[in-house]
Protein backbone atom coordinates (compact mmCIF):
# COMPACT_ATOMS: atom_id res chain seq x y z
CA UNK A 1 0.00 0.00 0.00
CA UNK A 2 2.85 2.33 0.92
CA UNK A 3 4.34 1.72 -2.69
CA UNK A 4 1.10 2.28 -4.18
CA UNK A 5 0.65 6.07 -2.71
CA UNK A 6 3.52 6.69 -3.50
CA UNK A 7 4.92 9.90 -6.09
CA UNK A 8 5.30 7.52 -9.44
CA UNK A 9 8.39 7.39 -11.45
CA UNK A 10 8.28 9.19 -14.78
CA UNK A 11 9.21 6.71 -17.64
CA UNK A 12 10.54 8.90 -19.77
CA UNK A 13 13.28 10.32 -17.38
CA UNK A 14 14.17 6.98 -16.26
CA UNK A 15 14.28 5.74 -20.08
CA UNK A 16 16.55 8.74 -20.48
CA UNK A 17 18.85 7.32 -17.88
CA UNK A 18 18.94 3.82 -18.47
CA UNK A 19 20.39 5.16 -21.92
CA UNK A 20 22.92 7.57 -20.47
CA UNK A 21 23.74 4.72 -18.12
CA UNK A 22 25.22 2.40 -21.13
CA UNK A 23 26.28 6.18 -22.78
CA UNK A 24 28.53 6.73 -20.16
CA UNK A 25 29.66 3.33 -19.47
CA UNK A 26 30.86 3.18 -23.30
CA UNK A 27 33.37 5.82 -22.36
CA UNK A 28 35.32 3.77 -20.60
CA UNK A 29 35.27 0.27 -22.25
CA UNK A 30 35.67 0.71 -25.14
CA UNK A 31 36.21 4.80 -25.24
CA UNK A 32 38.58 5.56 -22.80
CA UNK A 33 40.94 2.04 -23.92
CA UNK A 34 41.04 2.52 -27.10
CA UNK A 35 41.73 6.28 -26.56
CA UNK A 36 44.48 6.34 -24.83
CA UNK A 37 45.91 2.39 -26.39
CA UNK A 38 46.03 4.59 -29.39
CA UNK A 39 48.68 7.03 -28.15
CA UNK A 40 51.42 4.51 -26.41
CA UNK A 41 53.45 2.42 -28.21
CA UNK A 42 52.68 -1.02 -29.80
CA UNK A 43 54.34 -2.81 -26.47
CA UNK A 44 52.09 -1.45 -24.10
CA UNK A 45 48.81 -1.35 -26.26
CA UNK A 46 47.32 -4.38 -24.52
CA UNK A 47 48.15 -3.26 -21.07
CA UNK A 48 46.59 0.03 -21.56
CA UNK A 49 43.36 -1.43 -22.63
CA UNK A 50 43.26 -4.30 -19.92
CA UNK A 51 43.94 -0.70 -17.25
CA UNK A 52 40.65 0.31 -18.69
CA UNK A 53 38.97 -2.63 -18.63
CA UNK A 54 39.76 -4.22 -14.92
CA UNK A 55 39.18 -0.79 -13.71
CA UNK A 56 35.76 -1.12 -15.06
CA UNK A 57 35.21 -4.27 -13.07
CA UNK A 58 36.83 -3.90 -9.68
CA UNK A 59 35.43 0.01 -9.34
CA UNK A 60 32.04 -1.33 -10.38
CA UNK A 61 32.38 -3.48 -7.24
CA UNK A 62 34.10 -0.95 -5.06
CA UNK A 63 31.15 1.16 -5.31
CA UNK A 64 28.54 -1.42 -4.83
CA UNK A 65 29.74 -2.37 -2.01
CA UNK A 66 30.96 0.69 -0.15
CA UNK A 67 31.59 3.99 -2.51
CA UNK A 68 28.54 4.63 -2.87
CA UNK A 69 27.42 4.90 0.53
CA UNK A 70 30.29 6.91 1.31
CA UNK A 71 28.71 9.56 -1.36
CA UNK A 72 25.55 10.03 -1.35
CA UNK A 73 24.33 8.64 1.78
CA UNK A 74 23.14 11.59 4.49
CA UNK A 75 26.04 11.20 7.18
CA UNK A 76 27.78 14.66 8.00
CA UNK A 77 29.01 17.24 5.27
CA UNK A 78 32.04 15.53 4.88
CA UNK A 79 31.44 12.20 4.28
CA UNK A 80 27.81 9.74 3.80
CA UNK A 81 27.71 6.73 6.26
CA UNK A 82 27.82 3.07 6.07
CA UNK A 83 23.77 2.71 5.33
CA UNK A 84 24.23 1.59 1.91
CA UNK A 85 26.83 -0.67 2.12
CA UNK A 86 26.90 -3.54 -0.52
CA UNK A 87 23.31 -1.63 -1.24
CA UNK A 88 21.61 -2.12 2.10
CA UNK A 89 17.81 -1.93 1.24
CA UNK A 90 18.57 -0.58 -1.85
CA UNK A 91 14.95 -2.67 -3.08
CA UNK A 92 12.85 -2.08 0.18
CA UNK A 93 10.00 0.01 -1.86
CA UNK A 94 9.92 -2.28 -4.58
CA UNK A 95 6.79 -3.39 -4.48
CA UNK A 96 5.21 -5.77 -7.22
CA UNK A 97 8.29 -4.99 -9.49
CA UNK A 98 7.91 -1.62 -9.32
CA UNK A 99 9.53 1.35 -7.45
CA UNK A 100 9.31 4.89 -5.92
CA UNK A 101 10.84 7.90 -7.01
CA UNK A 102 14.59 8.36 -5.44
CA UNK A 103 14.82 11.01 -2.43
CA UNK A 104 18.30 12.19 -2.74
CA UNK A 105 19.45 13.15 1.13
CA UNK A 106 16.37 11.32 2.66
CA UNK A 107 15.73 12.76 6.30
CA UNK A 108 17.99 15.33 5.91
CA UNK A 109 16.85 19.58 5.52
CA UNK A 110 17.92 20.01 1.67
CA UNK A 111 16.45 16.55 0.48
CA UNK A 112 15.69 16.13 -3.34
CA UNK A 113 13.12 14.18 -4.58
CA UNK A 114 13.94 12.83 -7.85
CA UNK A 115 11.57 11.03 -10.78
CA UNK A 116 13.84 7.68 -10.97
CA UNK A 117 14.63 4.73 -9.01
CA UNK A 118 17.57 4.72 -6.53
CA UNK A 119 18.92 1.59 -8.64
CA UNK A 120 19.13 4.14 -11.85
CA UNK A 121 20.71 6.57 -9.38
CA UNK A 122 22.69 4.44 -7.97
CA UNK A 123 24.05 2.85 -11.42
CA UNK A 124 24.42 5.98 -12.77
CA UNK A 125 26.41 7.43 -10.33
CA UNK A 126 28.82 4.25 -10.64
CA UNK A 127 29.39 4.72 -14.49
CA UNK A 128 31.49 8.40 -13.30
CA UNK A 129 33.15 6.17 -10.04
CA UNK A 130 35.07 3.90 -12.63
CA UNK A 131 35.81 5.93 -15.25
CA UNK A 132 37.57 8.84 -12.64
CA UNK A 133 40.24 6.48 -11.85
CA UNK A 134 40.47 5.20 -15.32
CA UNK A 135 41.38 8.42 -16.37
CA UNK A 136 44.65 9.16 -14.20
CA UNK A 137 46.42 5.94 -15.88
CA UNK A 138 46.89 8.46 -18.90
CA UNK A 139 49.42 10.17 -16.16
CA UNK A 140 51.09 6.69 -15.41
CA UNK A 141 50.83 5.09 -18.79
CA UNK A 142 53.78 2.61 -19.88
CA UNK A 143 55.17 2.54 -16.15
CA UNK A 144 53.38 1.25 -13.82
CA UNK A 145 52.34 -2.46 -12.25
CA UNK A 146 49.15 -3.89 -12.42
CA UNK A 147 48.85 -4.66 -8.89
CA UNK A 148 50.02 -1.06 -7.87
CA UNK A 149 47.18 0.41 -10.21
CA UNK A 150 44.18 -1.99 -8.68
CA UNK A 151 45.32 -1.42 -5.08
CA UNK A 152 46.33 2.61 -5.23
CA UNK A 153 42.50 3.18 -7.82
CA UNK A 154 40.63 1.16 -5.29
CA UNK A 155 41.92 3.50 -2.08
CA UNK A 156 41.67 6.03 -4.19
CA UNK A 157 37.80 6.12 -5.06
CA UNK A 158 36.86 5.51 -1.55
CA UNK A 159 39.49 8.23 0.13
CA UNK A 160 39.58 10.60 -2.50
CA UNK A 161 36.75 10.08 -5.31
CA UNK A 162 34.07 9.35 -2.84
CA UNK A 163 34.14 12.16 -0.29
CA UNK A 164 34.69 14.94 -3.30
CA UNK A 165 31.96 13.57 -4.93
CA UNK A 166 29.86 14.17 -1.42
CA UNK A 167 31.37 17.25 -0.64
CA UNK A 168 30.17 18.30 -4.27
CA UNK A 169 26.73 16.39 -5.02
CA UNK A 170 25.28 15.07 -2.17
CA UNK A 171 22.75 18.12 -0.66
CA UNK A 172 24.60 17.45 2.56
CA UNK A 173 27.99 18.56 1.56
CA UNK A 174 29.82 21.21 2.43
CA UNK A 175 30.57 22.71 -0.83
CA UNK A 176 27.45 21.98 -2.31
CA UNK A 177 26.36 24.20 0.57
CA UNK A 178 28.45 27.11 -0.35
CA UNK A 179 26.73 26.58 -4.01
CA UNK A 180 29.31 25.46 -5.81
CA UNK A 181 27.96 24.54 -9.42
CA UNK A 182 29.71 21.39 -10.99
CA UNK A 183 26.53 20.00 -13.14
CA UNK A 184 28.44 17.08 -14.01
CA UNK A 185 31.74 16.50 -12.90
CA UNK A 186 34.31 19.43 -13.22
CA UNK A 187 35.80 19.36 -9.61
CA UNK A 188 35.00 15.58 -8.62
CA UNK A 189 36.11 14.15 -12.02
CA UNK A 190 38.03 16.19 -14.19
CA UNK A 191 40.04 17.75 -11.26
CA UNK A 192 40.47 15.07 -8.74
CA UNK A 193 41.91 12.44 -12.19
CA UNK A 194 43.88 15.38 -13.43
CA UNK A 195 45.40 16.17 -9.97
CA UNK A 196 46.04 12.87 -9.08
CA UNK A 197 47.60 12.16 -12.59
CA UNK A 198 49.45 15.03 -12.21
CA UNK A 199 51.22 13.41 -8.40
CA UNK A 200 51.47 9.91 -9.99
CA UNK A 201 53.94 11.14 -12.85
CA UNK A 202 55.93 13.26 -10.40
CA UNK A 203 55.96 10.20 -8.01
CA UNK A 204 56.67 7.10 -10.30
CA UNK A 205 58.84 9.67 -12.39
CA UNK A 206 59.75 10.07 -16.21
CA UNK A 207 59.80 7.11 -18.46
CA UNK A 208 62.62 5.52 -20.01
CA UNK A 209 63.92 7.14 -23.05
CA UNK A 210 61.59 10.19 -22.27
CA UNK A 211 63.42 13.23 -24.12
CA UNK A 212 65.68 11.21 -26.25
CA UNK A 213 64.21 8.13 -27.41
CA UNK A 214 60.83 7.94 -29.65
CA UNK A 215 57.78 7.80 -27.81
CA UNK A 216 55.36 8.31 -30.50
CA UNK A 217 52.22 6.64 -30.38
CA UNK A 218 51.51 3.61 -32.13
CA UNK A 219 48.26 3.83 -33.43
CA UNK A 220 46.45 6.68 -33.96
CA UNK A 221 43.20 5.06 -35.73
CA UNK A 222 42.45 3.91 -32.39
CA UNK A 223 42.74 6.92 -30.46
CA UNK A 224 40.39 8.67 -32.86
CA UNK A 225 38.17 6.00 -32.17
CA UNK A 226 38.00 6.21 -28.80
CA UNK A 227 37.90 10.08 -28.81
CA UNK A 228 35.04 9.74 -31.14
CA UNK A 229 33.37 7.25 -28.55
CA UNK A 230 34.01 9.23 -25.51
CA UNK A 231 32.52 12.52 -27.86
CA UNK A 232 29.35 10.68 -28.14
CA UNK A 233 29.20 8.94 -24.44
CA UNK A 234 29.78 12.41 -22.59
CA UNK A 235 25.99 13.47 -24.25
CA UNK A 236 25.19 10.67 -21.36
CA UNK A 237 27.69 12.39 -19.20
CA UNK A 238 26.50 15.82 -19.21
CA UNK A 239 23.24 15.54 -20.63
CA UNK A 240 22.45 12.15 -18.44
CA UNK A 241 23.52 14.89 -14.85
CA UNK A 242 20.01 16.51 -15.47
CA UNK A 243 18.54 13.20 -14.17
CA UNK A 244 15.80 13.62 -16.01
CA UNK A 245 14.72 14.08 -20.23
CA UNK A 246 13.44 17.75 -19.82
CA UNK A 247 14.51 20.94 -21.39
CA UNK A 248 18.38 21.34 -18.57
CA UNK A 249 18.69 18.19 -20.55
CA UNK A 250 18.66 19.30 -24.17
CA UNK A 251 20.69 22.20 -23.42
CA UNK A 252 23.29 20.35 -21.95
CA UNK A 253 23.74 18.55 -24.96
CA UNK A 254 23.51 21.58 -27.12
CA UNK A 255 26.05 23.31 -24.99
CA UNK A 256 28.28 19.78 -24.84
CA UNK A 257 28.52 19.46 -28.58
CA UNK A 258 29.17 23.55 -29.10
CA UNK A 259 32.09 23.10 -26.45
CA UNK A 260 33.73 20.20 -27.59
CA UNK A 261 33.65 21.28 -31.83
CA UNK A 262 34.84 24.84 -30.71
CA UNK A 263 37.67 23.52 -28.27
CA UNK A 264 38.72 21.10 -31.32
CA UNK A 265 39.11 23.87 -33.72
CA UNK A 266 40.91 26.25 -31.66
CA UNK A 267 43.35 23.61 -30.23
CA UNK A 268 43.40 22.84 -34.35
CA UNK A 269 44.62 26.76 -35.30
CA UNK A 270 46.92 26.85 -31.96
CA UNK A 271 48.74 23.94 -33.73
CA UNK A 272 48.91 24.60 -37.23
CA UNK A 273 50.07 28.31 -36.44
CA UNK A 274 52.99 27.03 -34.21
CA UNK A 275 53.93 23.77 -36.15
CA UNK A 276 52.60 24.63 -39.35
CA UNK A 277 50.48 21.59 -39.82
CA UNK A 278 47.33 20.75 -37.96
CA UNK A 279 47.79 17.38 -36.46
CA UNK A 280 45.27 14.26 -35.86
CA UNK A 281 46.52 14.05 -32.12
CA UNK A 282 46.03 17.63 -31.87
CA UNK A 283 42.19 17.79 -32.95
CA UNK A 284 40.83 14.84 -30.70
CA UNK A 285 42.74 15.80 -27.86
CA UNK A 286 41.11 19.36 -28.30
CA UNK A 287 37.72 17.99 -28.45
CA UNK A 288 38.15 16.16 -25.60
CA UNK A 289 39.46 19.44 -23.43
CA UNK A 290 36.46 21.00 -24.71
CA UNK A 291 34.36 18.06 -23.23
CA UNK A 292 35.85 18.13 -20.00
CA UNK A 293 35.44 21.75 -19.19
CA UNK A 294 32.07 22.14 -20.56
CA UNK A 295 30.93 19.51 -18.07
CA UNK A 296 30.87 21.61 -14.87
CA UNK A 297 28.56 24.19 -17.07
CA UNK A 298 26.90 22.18 -18.98
CA UNK A 299 23.42 22.79 -16.92
CA UNK A 300 24.23 25.82 -16.58
CA UNK A 301 25.22 28.31 -19.48
CA UNK A 302 23.55 29.15 -22.89
CA UNK A 303 25.27 27.85 -26.22
CA UNK A 304 26.89 31.17 -27.05
CA UNK A 305 28.60 30.70 -23.32
CA UNK A 306 29.59 26.78 -24.52
CA UNK A 307 31.54 28.23 -27.57
CA UNK A 308 33.32 30.67 -25.32
CA UNK A 309 34.99 28.17 -22.85
CA UNK A 310 35.64 25.41 -26.05
CA UNK A 311 37.30 28.25 -27.47
CA UNK A 312 39.45 29.33 -24.49
CA UNK A 313 39.75 25.68 -23.55
CA UNK A 314 41.38 24.50 -26.24
CA UNK A 315 43.92 27.17 -26.37
CA UNK A 316 44.62 26.80 -23.05
CA UNK A 317 45.03 22.96 -23.20
CA UNK A 318 47.76 23.26 -26.10
CA UNK A 319 49.63 25.38 -23.64
CA UNK A 320 49.46 23.15 -21.02
CA UNK A 321 50.05 19.73 -23.04
CA UNK A 322 52.67 21.10 -24.86
CA UNK A 323 54.58 24.21 -23.16
CA UNK A 324 54.11 23.70 -19.46
CA UNK A 325 54.56 19.51 -19.76
CA UNK A 326 58.07 20.71 -21.75
CA UNK A 327 59.01 23.40 -19.36
CA UNK A 328 58.32 21.81 -15.69
CA UNK A 329 59.81 18.55 -16.94
CA UNK A 330 57.09 16.31 -15.90
CA UNK A 331 56.37 13.26 -18.17
CA UNK A 332 52.25 12.87 -17.93
CA UNK A 333 52.26 10.14 -20.36
CA UNK A 334 48.80 10.97 -22.28
CA UNK A 335 48.33 14.57 -20.93
CA UNK A 336 46.13 13.80 -17.72
CA UNK A 337 46.81 16.78 -16.23
CA UNK A 338 47.14 18.63 -19.27
CA UNK A 339 43.49 17.66 -20.54
CA UNK A 340 41.62 16.55 -17.79
CA UNK A 341 43.15 18.71 -14.96
CA UNK A 342 43.44 21.90 -16.65
CA UNK A 343 40.72 21.77 -18.54
CA UNK A 344 38.19 20.55 -15.65
CA UNK A 345 40.02 23.80 -13.65
CA UNK A 346 39.69 26.26 -16.64
CA UNK A 347 35.49 24.98 -17.06
CA UNK A 348 34.43 25.25 -13.38
CA UNK A 349 35.67 28.65 -13.14
CA UNK A 350 34.07 29.79 -16.18
CA UNK A 351 30.85 28.18 -14.93
CA UNK A 352 31.11 31.29 -12.29
CA UNK A 353 31.50 33.62 -15.01
CA UNK A 354 28.66 32.64 -17.95
CA UNK A 355 26.23 30.60 -15.42
CA UNK A 356 22.89 31.75 -16.58
CA UNK A 357 20.44 31.67 -13.52
CA UNK A 358 17.11 30.41 -14.81
CA UNK A 359 18.63 26.92 -15.83
CA UNK A 360 18.97 26.30 -12.60
CA UNK A 361 15.90 28.36 -11.11
CA UNK A 362 13.57 26.23 -8.73
CA UNK A 363 10.57 27.89 -6.62
CA UNK A 364 12.94 27.89 -3.51
CA UNK A 365 15.67 29.88 -5.70
CA UNK A 366 14.04 31.32 -8.27
CA UNK A 367 16.87 33.09 -9.30
CA UNK A 368 19.25 29.88 -9.96
CA UNK A 369 22.72 30.30 -9.90
CA UNK A 370 23.98 33.68 -11.81
CA UNK A 371 27.59 34.22 -13.06
CA UNK A 372 28.81 36.92 -10.98
CA UNK A 373 32.09 37.66 -8.88
CA UNK A 374 30.56 35.91 -5.71
CA UNK A 375 29.79 32.59 -7.73
CA UNK A 376 33.30 32.79 -9.02
CA UNK A 377 34.86 33.00 -5.42
CA UNK A 378 32.91 29.99 -4.68
CA UNK A 379 34.12 28.04 -7.75
CA UNK A 380 37.78 28.78 -7.37
CA UNK A 381 37.15 28.03 -3.51
CA UNK A 382 36.23 24.68 -4.64
CA UNK A 383 38.45 23.97 -7.11
CA UNK A 384 41.01 24.91 -4.91
CA UNK A 385 39.51 22.72 -2.11
CA UNK A 386 39.48 19.63 -4.67
CA UNK A 387 43.15 20.38 -5.76
CA UNK A 388 44.58 20.34 -2.31
CA UNK A 389 42.64 17.29 -0.91
CA UNK A 390 43.44 14.99 -4.47
CA UNK A 391 47.00 15.95 -3.94
CA UNK A 392 47.78 15.13 -0.72
CA UNK A 393 45.64 12.52 -0.49
CA UNK A 394 46.93 10.65 -3.55
CA UNK A 395 50.60 11.36 -2.60
CA UNK A 396 50.12 9.26 0.69
CA UNK A 397 48.65 6.68 -0.87
CA UNK A 398 50.84 6.62 -3.93
CA UNK A 399 54.09 6.36 -0.72
CA UNK A 400 51.93 3.78 0.92
CA UNK A 401 51.49 1.28 -2.05
CA UNK A 402 55.34 1.29 -3.05
CA UNK A 403 56.26 0.91 0.38
CA UNK A 404 54.07 -2.12 0.22
CA UNK A 405 54.03 -3.87 -2.98
CA UNK A 406 56.08 -1.01 -5.38
CA UNK A 407 54.46 1.23 -7.97
CA UNK A 408 56.88 0.80 -11.02
CA UNK A 409 58.08 -2.15 -13.18
CA UNK A 410 61.56 -3.04 -13.65
CA UNK A 411 63.68 -1.41 -15.91
CA UNK A 412 63.88 -4.64 -18.22
CA UNK A 413 60.03 -4.72 -17.74
CA UNK A 414 59.34 -1.68 -18.86
CA UNK A 415 62.20 -2.10 -21.93
CA UNK A 416 60.14 -5.13 -22.74
CA UNK A 417 56.86 -3.33 -22.68
CA UNK A 418 53.92 -4.26 -20.72
CA UNK A 419 52.28 -6.24 -22.80
CA UNK A 420 54.49 -9.15 -22.39
CA UNK A 421 56.27 -8.43 -19.09
CA UNK A 422 52.70 -8.15 -17.19
CA UNK A 423 50.65 -9.77 -19.26
CA UNK A 424 51.99 -12.51 -20.98
CA UNK A 425 50.56 -11.17 -24.69
CA UNK A 426 51.59 -8.86 -27.38
CA UNK A 427 50.01 -7.76 -30.59
CA UNK A 428 51.22 -9.63 -33.87
CA UNK A 429 51.36 -7.88 -36.74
Amino acid sequence: MAADAAPAIDSGDTAWMLISIALVLMMTIPGLGLFYAGMVRRKNVLATLMQSFALCCILSVVWMVAGYSLAFTTGSAWIGDFSRVLLNGIGAHIHNGADVPFVLGADSPNASTMTIPESIFMLFQMTFAIITPALIAGAYAERMKFSAMCVFSILWSLLVYAPVAHWVWSPMGWLAGLGTADFAGGTVVHINAGVAGLVCALVLGRRRGYGHEDLSPFNLTYAVIGASLLWVGWFGFNAGSSLGAGGRAGMAMVTTQVAAAGAGISWMLMEWMRAGKPTVLGIISGAVGGLVAITPAAGFVLPGSALLIGLITGVVCYWSATSLKHLLGYDDSLDAFGVHGVGGIVGALLTGVLAYGPLSATDSNPTGIVGSMHQLMIQAEAVGVTIVWCAVVSFILLKIVDGVIGLRVTPDQELEGLDTSLHGEQINL
